[in-house]
């Protein structure tokens, strides 16, 4: 596979689903990455554990070969159920493939030592951990277990790591505070530099996004994203922050609907169609001109919308809101009795209709005035 978008995958007997990766080499035309986490023919799943039939093999999907490349921030999206966790929890090795087999660096995972798969390979997982009585400089120190040896000292090339580390995910000023009394957001942040200051070749995020705010999940998904250019590291993330995944991601996999994994860039999904297949619903559509989604509602009625191209945007999107469909006006006004909404370029908004004038002052006002329409 290359850098074109691709499909993979069979559908399993069950709804939860998983996903693989797969590095291949880089094209003639460039130099080959070093690392990247590959899985080749793939079977991911899990054993029933009913008394009858134990230990029986049930395959979610199953012949996959995918790629998270070198130097690359690779997203795995998906809805709901569809086996992000799974792929991540199979990858790292915390669950066994029901086949195929999963490499780093060319070399299968199954060849490398504990210690030495430690150290190449680091994993946030969206498992709760119970720090104890450990600061929050101490709980990352531990990402620097996998270099210290059997002493379990740390040299001054370790504290040096962990402090880099803390400082990269904007938690320097959380380092001694006991890890137990921090919130959900700062604690994940915590668990992500863990898992810089073990410095691997591959990084595995569950939702490292999920307990943070707004500019913090920008912050750290565009971190993530310049580490993996900057030190050559392979990174994948699952996520919900689908929009967001989309602006910053080098590649995507996608596990869709009917449990098919499609692969490329962004706009390559977007193209396709895949993304509003995976993810459409009856009141939601993915629009691909803009990558992102939008309310699908029946249109109640339309207007005419004079506006500065600066307000037009935000005036359209408050009156979809109210299930009022916007057409743009000729310059000499609207027909005789058609209803027409406008703007000047103070922001004033005016609401013309069957002979009523409603002058408005905000965007507040606006969508009170049409809802009685």
């Amino acid at each position: 596979m290359t850098g074109m978008t691709g499909m993979t995958g069979m559908k399993g007997a069950s709804n939860m689903a998983g996903t693989t990766v797969l590095a291949t080499p880089a094209e003639a035309t460039t130099p080959p990455a070093m690392g990247g986490l590959a899985a080749d023919q793939l079977t991911v799943g899990y054993r029933t554990r009913a008394a009858w039939r134990r230990g029986t093999p049930h395959a979610v999907l199953s012949g996959l070969d995918l790629e998270a490349r070198a130097g690359e921030l690779t997203v795995l999206l998906g809805p709901n159920g569809a086996g992000k966790s799974t792929l991540l929890r199979t990858l790292c090795g915390l669950l066994p493939p029901l086949a195929g087999r999963i490499r780093i660096g060319g070399r299968s995972i199954t060849e490398e030592s504990p210690a030495t798969l430690a150290r190449r390979l680091a994993v946030v997982l969206t498992d709760r951990v119970d720090p104890g009585l450990l600061s929050a400089r101490e709980l990352v120190a531990l990402g620097r277990h996998p270099h210290t040896g059997f002493t379990g000292r740390l040299a001054p090339a370790d504290h040096t790591a962990i402090q880099w580390a803390l400082e990269a995910v904007d938690a320097a000023h959380l380092a001694e505070r006991p890890a137990a009394e921090l919130s959900d957001g700062e604690r994940q942040r915590i668990l992500t530099a863990r898992a810089l200051a073990q410095e691997p070749d591959a990084i595995l995020l569950d939702e490292p996004t999920a307990f943070l705010d707004v500019p913090s999940r920008v912050a750290l998904t565009v971190l993530l994203r310049d580490l993996a250019r900057s030190k050559g590291l392979t990174v994948v993330v699952s996520t919900h922050d689908l929009e967001l995944a989309l602006r910053v991601a080098d590649a995507v996999w996608l596990v869709d609907r009917s449990s098919c994994v499609h692969t490329g860039a962004p706009e390559d999904l977007m193209r396709t169609g895949a993304i509003g297949a995976a993810f459409d619903a009856d009141h939601l559509a993915f629009d691909p001109l803009s990558g992102s989604f939008g309310l699908r509602r029946a249109s109640r009625a339309t207007v005419t919308v004079n506006a500065p191209p600066s307000l037009r945007p935000l005036l359209e999107r408050a009156l979809a809101r109210e299930g009022i469909a916007a057409q743009h006006g000729p310059v000499d006004g609207p027909a005789d009795g058609a209803a027409e909404v406008s703007a000047d370029a103070d922001g004033k908004l005016t609401l013309r209709r069957d002979g009523t004038v409603v002058r408005t002052e905000s965007f507040h006002e606006l969508t009170r005035a049409v809802r009685t329409w």
